[in-house]
């Protein structure tokens, strides 16, 4: 098991903090769900800092690998995860001054789960029904179809064993 951080997000913001890590994907309950492995880790940059405004962010750096299942084959995906997230701390202004085109927001919380907080960005950024390039695998329906056209002849076979 690994030691989970916890930061009060306000502070480390203000601050210009970092902190640096590591979490094993097994460590990760709502992404291992959607995951064919939970082997491997993700490495992590999370750095305090105020915008041109002086508003409190934070910047989120991912780097690290997921084994998604693919929808067309079913077989093992690597996804590679590197992406930075800004985000900006929820209770710095108003939400009617954002615009859409502003900074996605987080709560400011002075017992911020830096894990939860590195799954949640995994869980945003993973595509919806994920598929090797084209060409790259074949569609997993071997055996399920039949010359004669019917598609219950399958059904049938299997109602046979």
């Amino acid at each position: 098991m690994f030691a989970r951080h916890f930061i009060d997000s306000w502070d480390f913001a203000h601050k210009g903090k970092e902190l640096r890590g590591e979490i094993p994907v097994a460590e990760m309950p709502r992404l291992a769900d959607m995951l064919i492995s939970t082997d491997g880790q993700v490495s992590y940059v999370l750095r305090g800092y105020q915008d041109k405004d002086g508003n409190p962010m934070l910047e989120l750096s991912l780097d690290g690998l997921c084994q998604l299942r693919c929808q067309r084959c079913l077989q093992r995906m690597d996804y590679p995860v590197r992406l930075v997230s800004r985000l900006m701390l929820a209770d710095t202004q108003p939400e009617n001054e954002l615009s859409e085109d502003e900074y996605d927001s987080v709560p400011a919380d002075p017992h911020q789960d830096v894990s939860a907080l590195v799954e949640e960005e995994i869980l945003l950024s993973l595509p919806f029904a994920p598929k090797h390039e084209p060409g790259a695998c074949q569609a997993a329906t071997e055996g399920l179809l039949q010359s004669d056209g019917n598609p219950f002849t399958v059904l049938r076979s299997l109602k046979n064993k």
